[in-house]
């Protein structure tokens, strides 16, 4: 053989196998099932469309990102839906806290979380407690004497039963002997615009549900249930400022659904912590007053593992579950 065709061979043999290299890399090959475990105009939902945004507007997918709502059953909808998936390597999911209570209230659903992808956690979200303007009322203390005083007449809305904003409501009723009625909506935008509307007497919103409201002079912050007060609320005082020893955050993470292959998984990962990083996703983590890094694999799994337990020991307390 010529020295040009033994030339000419070695470079097809190794353009060939730089294609075999490409083709090993996974990506999507038809658009991806983004669920969203909440009804629309609330924190999750708000959160899923930015993310959506950012990948198309950064293109950092070659397939889009196609949001659906499932908020039926404070989330046992979506997590029935991703269970049984026919495609799981294109369906991922935004989750919430009910991603640890739905499954421990609800044991007919014969959900395991921790059989869920670990994609990537994207922050941890923050609670407020809020009323109307025309409550007249100032202070968390003001709030336990109104409170008080209404007894079951005092409306808390929030996001689904039993679940982040029920567990707040139900720990101000135990620790400071309220009967606060709970009502639960689909979606915390539907929470913030009762609360607007004076449909409901107070709420325990996320800040970006609330914002728009507040930002109108409609609602006004009396508490926030972090472990320091909130850059964006300085003159909010912690609930632990108060007294009482309890503070609560909720996940804003993405999983992929039950039998996510590896290669799959590694994509979405390396896809959502490019989001992360995103000069947009970084704005608005601190506009809407989110916390906590980007947490992904094996470290996510042992956070959604230690939440599990924290969710059962809050259930059991408060009687949700034995």
């Amino acid at each position: 053989m010529s020295l040009s065709k033994i030339i000419g061979a070695s470079a097809l043999c190794l353009t060939m196998l730089g294609t075999a290299g490409i083709a090993q890399a996974w990506e999507p090959t038809k658009p991806v099932d983004f669920v969203i475990m909440a009804g629309k105009g609330g924190g999750a939902d708000k959160m899923a469309r930015l993310m959506q945004s950012i990948v198309e507007k950064e293109n950092l997918s070659n397939r889009p990102l196609v949001p659906t709502n499932k908020p039926g059953g404070s989330g046992a909808e979506a997590l029935v839906h991703m269970k049984g998936v026919s495609d799981p390597d294109h369906t991922i999911m935004v989750t919430l806290n009910s991603f640890f209570t739905t499954p421990l209230r609800q044991p007919g659903l014969d959900v395991d979380i921790m059989k869920f992808a670990p994609v990537g956690r994207m922050a941890e979200d923050t609670f407020l407690l809020w009323v109307h303007k025309d409550e007249g009322i100032t202070s968390f203390e003001q709030f336990l004497e109104q409170a008080k005083s209404r007894g079951k007449g005092w409306v808390m809305g929030g996001t689904g039963k039993n679940s982040e904003d029920n567990i707040i409501t139900d720990h101000l009723n135990e620790a400071y002997g309220l009967s606060i009625k709970y009502i639960p909506y689909k979606g915390g935008g539907a929470v913030a615009k009762d609360l607007a509307g004076q449909q409901i007497t107070s709420s325990v919103n996320n800040p970006s549900e609330a914002l728009g409201f507040y930002e109108s002079g409609d609602v006004i912050p009396l508490v926030a249930f972090t472990d320091e007060r909130l850059p964006m609320f300085p003159d909010v005082p912690t609930l632990k400022e108060t007294g009482s020893d309890f503070s609560y955050f909720m996940q804003r993470a993405v999983v992929g659904a039950p039998g996510m292959s590896d290669d799959a998984l590694g994509y979405f990962t390396d896809l959502f912590s490019k989001v992360y990083e995103s000069e947009a996703w970084q704005e608005y983590k601190s506009s809407k007053s989110l916390m906590g890094d980007f947490m992904a694999g094996s470290d996510l799994t042992g956070y959604w593992d230690t939440q599990r337990e924290r969710h059962t020991t809050i259930l059991k307390a408060s009687g949700a579950i034995k």
